[in-house]
């Protein structure tokens, strides 16, 4: 098998491809064989030393695949064998060979590509969990996506337009028509716009019921400040803390200062409220997962879930892929494909 490691702390060039004997399936476990590897930002935050949840370096990273299925565990049903599967991994996804529980592979519907399935994964429950299971949207509301052009802010919008909500994002200038294509209804230029003051324009003065925000530190004060009563600020990333000037781990000192303390008595006066979102610290809710991914692949087959991969990078392109996405050049999801 070829692998995807990252060799030790530092920017891109630190991702080299690596062989290695194939992996076994044990019980309870497929082995795939990957035509697809998702990439999240939290990968980019792994090479760089700041995702706590990453394994000890050298390691390979990667929550997402798509591919075949040529081997099963001891106790698995062996109608598995053969079949084009998606789903989860918990780190191991960049590469060319992964085994994984059954309970997080799902079939892979024929109208997407394996380019399009491994876009679903983590962007689409990730979106699921923000916008329906813990905020609640509802089509009377509105919502404000931030990074409206990344992975989760594509999934977030056909979320929210299947839901029938009023849709505003931030995202550069560049990406606005097709971010309107897509179902945006009022994009904001975070770059060239003071994006609270807009907001506060486009919305009478009144504010958001929902902002999804992955930016952190002092950014989420101000969108908990934007909220209208009843808002709710969905929080699911700290991609701020790359554009922190300072070395290693202390990038996260300027956002660690920023971020806000959110205590209950202003929550309860506000009529606000805050939660976190990471799909990566549910592997223990594997039934909750399932039933949010049948309800993403019903979506499928309705024609509103359209996963968009912006660029494929093969495995010897890595490096470029990551920084390819570090740039925010991307409008959408980044995938790896083996050689």
């Amino acid at each position: 098998m070829r692998s995807i490691y990252i060799s030790g702390r530092g920017g891109p060039e630190k991702l080299v491809v690596r062989e290695s004997a194939d992996p076994q399936a044990t019980a309870g476990t497929l082995r795939v064989r990957v035509r697809a590897s998702g990439i999240n930002f939290a990968d980019i935050l792994a090479r760089q030393g700041l995702y706590p949840d990453a394994p000890k370096l050298p390691c390979v990273v990667g929550y997402e695949v798509s591919g075949v299925v040529d081997a099963v565990g001891p106790d698995v049903d062996p109608a598995w064998l053969g079949r084009e599967v998606f789903g989860l991994t918990r780190f191991g996804g960049y590469a060319d060979v992964v085994v994984t529980p059954v309970a997080q592979m799902f079939e892979k519907p024929a109208a997407l590509s394996h380019e399009q399935c491994a876009a679903i994964p983590v962007n689409y429950l990730t979106a699921w969990q923000l916008l329906v299971v813990m905020g609640s949207l509802s089509h009377d509301e509105t919502v404000l996506i931030h990074n409206a052009g990344g992975g989760v802010g594509l999934a977030c919008i056909d979320v929210a337009r299947h839901i029938g909500a009023r849709i505003i994002g931030t995202a550069s200038s560049g990406k606005h028509p097709f971010l309107k294509e897509r179902g945006l209804h009022e994009a904001i230029d975070y770059r060239t716009q003071d994006w609270p003051t807009e907001l506060q324009r486009l919305t009478d003065g009144r504010g958001v019921e929902l902002i999804t925000d992955p930016l952190g530190g002092s950014h989420w004060k101000k969108s908990y400040r934007a909220l209208r009563s009843t808002g709710r600020l969905g929080m699911f990333g700290i991609s701020g803390v790359t554009e922190s000037r300072l070395f290693g781990p202390l990038k996260l000192l300027p956002v660690a200062l920023g971020m806000p303390f959110f205590h209950p008595l202003p929550l309860m006066d506000g009529n606000r409220s805050v939660f976190g979102v990471n799909v990566g610290h549910l592997w223990h809710e594997v039934d909750k997962i399932r039933g949010w991914m049948q309800a993403l692949l019903q979506g499928v087959d309705d024609g509103w879930l359209r996963p968009h991969v912006d660029q494929v990078f093969s495995f010897a392109q890595a490096g470029e892929a990551h920084a390819y996405i570090e740039a925010r050049r991307n409008t959408g999801k980044v995938v790896l494909r083996p050689d």
